[in-house]
């Protein structure tokens, strides 16, 4: 990518900032698709990209303005980790060429990725959220769906196929999880 001549820059900004209006117009008044609103953003995303308005920093300061937009709208941050800079450098790529998709499905992702972090403090716990929102380093989503099905943890079963427990549920099992070794040990 190329970015545009100095000079050009505050009124492709100023055009930038209109198009973000318009969007949100357009997000808040329903005319604007649940459906579409991810290729929206992302399309918002590269065009920022495009102009690329700062000697450094364009990268980081775009997914704030991502960020802000999402937030305006009423949705929860899109916080894209290092981990996934190379899945995001790709997509950024691809949605450069006019294929807004992968990068619109990794904004999409990192959306629901940060509600899951957001779910257990809203809902306390004894109400039953999905797995990936207990998941931490001692337990993974994996491990819990064992534990899930060997029955050490109480859990639904929701109709999308996702396994649900509660916070109370997941630290039960944790406390008792080494109790059965240390109990089945003789005596000495």
């Amino acid at each position: 990518m190329t970015p545009p001549s100095f000079p050009l820059v505050p009124s492709l900004m100023s055009g930038w900032l209109e198009d973000v209006d318009r969007f949100q117009q357009r997000a808040e008044s329903g005319d604007l698709a649940l459906v579409d609103l991810p290729e929206e953003l992302a399309r918002l995303h590269v065009d920022f990209e495009r102009i690329h308005p700062f000697i450094d920093g364009n990268g980081r300061t775009g997914r704030l303005l991502l960020n802000l937009i999402l937030i305006r709208s009423g949705w929860p941050p899109a916080i894209i980790f290092k981990r996934d800079r190379q899945k995001y450098l790709r997509a950024m790529e691809w949605a450069d060429g006019g294929d807004y998709g992968p990068l619109a499905e990794l904004i999409c992702r990192s959306v629901i990725d940060n509600l899951h972090f957001l779910i257990p403090s809203i809902a306390g716990p004894v109400k039953y959220v999905p797995l990936q929102a207990l998941a931490d380093e001692e337990l993974s989503v994996s491990a819990l769906r064992q534990a899930i099905q060997r029955g050490r943890i109480d859990a639904r079963l929701g109709t999308d196929g996702t396994y649900r427990t509660s916070r109370q549920a997941v630290d039960a099992y944790k406390a008792s999880r080494y109790r059965r070794r240390k109990d089945a040990a003789p005596d000495q």
